[in-house]
């Protein structure tokens, strides 16, 4: 439950930074499949660290595994998205 989040949120957020930051846009789809490439990676990460002790931080419970998943799911969307477009801008001036 918490990958799908996770990929979901990823997308979300891939998405959201492309919309912000215009110049390094992959256009929606691009967005989308780095965001959900960094959503994925945000939750093996998340799953290294100790989810358990994160979501504690997050207010415990299901309600804290959840809200985890969904921050690091777009966090980690986002970045990726941002780093692709950054190499995507230099690789094609």
């Amino acid at each position: 439950m918490e990958l799908i989040l996770s990929l979901i949120a990823g997308a979300v957020g891939g998405n959201v930074a492309g919309g912000l930051l215009k110049p390094r846009s992959l256009g929606t789809i691009g967005n989308s499949l780095a965001g959900v490439i960094g959503g994925a990676m945000a939750a093996y990460l998340m799953a290294m660290a100790g989810a358990g002790d994160l979501a504690g931080l997050a207010g415990g419970g299901d309600t804290g595994v959840l809200t985890a998943a969904i921050v690091t799911g777009a966090v980690g969307g986002g970045a990726v998205m941002q780093v692709l477009g950054m190499i995507r801008k230099m690789l094609f001036r």
